[in-house]
């Protein structure tokens, strides 16, 4: 059995190709979703991942998930922190409520995890852990504070986690990815989306694969001499 793999948000989009390259390349994977059970049990019975339903915001949910799932298929080596999601809105117009969701979702929900898996990898001396942030958490985006501000704050976690890791064994990277075509693009209205895709120089969206290989680098043993960077795919859009 290789070494397991947690994947937040894995059960779609950029996770689901995380997670299917992960098993491809001899993981042992477990996907987490928020809450699309028709779609996670899709996912399961297509991949044969098991997938676990908790709210990564949710700090006692997310330890007693995870140690559910090192009762269930080992201790988690490898932790890629996918989940996220998006209440757009102009600040005047921002309630709290959205405020918060995107911040317990998109950045509370790494320290739940981390703080859940750090230990069991320092004992270990081993561990790879890869955080998704944004283009929008680098360059920022028009309506979108919150989600701007979790991801870039994904970006300061993971390189002060990284010098906490490095003598044990333990890295901790980040992608950027840019614009990739997932539900989440798929709803933004067809005009805008043009827009968009004409501000990227190599003229089109990304893939979920495009992620998950980088991920799957990050992870490597031929990785190991890379911590605390932040690896930016998003067609030249943003050069950071």
């Amino acid at each position: 059995m290789g070494r397991v793999a947690l994947v937040t948000g894995g059960t779609r989009g950029i996770g689901e190709a995380i997670c299917t390259a992960l098993k491809d390349a001899g993981y042992t994977v477990a996907a987490n979703y928020g809450g699309n059970e028709e779609a996670a049990k899709a996912f399961t019975e297509r991949t044969g991942i098991p997938s676990y339903k908790f709210d990564v915001g949710d700090y006692e949910a997310v330890q007693a998930a995870i140690a559910k799932i090192e009762a269930d298929i080992g201790p988690v080596e490898v932790l890629i922190n996918n989940a996220g999601i998006t209440r757009d809105g102009t600040m005047h117009r921002m309630t709290f409520e959205n405020w918060n969701k995107v911040i317990q979702t998109n950045l509370s929900s790494c320290f739940n995890t981390c703080h859940a898996v750090l230990e069991g990898m320092r004992e270990r001396g081993f561990g790879r852990i890869v955080n998704i942030g944004s283009v929008n958490g680098q360059a920022g985006q028009y309506g979108q504070v919150n989600y701007a501000a979790a991801k870039s704050g994904i970006h300061g976690f993971t390189k002060a986690l990284a010098l906490e890791g490095a003598k044990k064994g333990i890295t901790v990277n980040a992608v950027a990815p840019g614009y990739v075509e997932t539900d989440m693009v798929r709803a933004v209205p067809e005009d805008v989306l043009q827009k968009i895709i004409r501000t990227i120089p190599v003229g089109r969206l990304g893939q979920p694969e495009d992620i998950s290989r980088s991920v799957l680098f990050l992870i490597s043993d031929e990785a190991s001499f890379i911590t605390g960077s932040t690896l930016s795919i998003n067609g030249g859009q943003h050069m950071y």
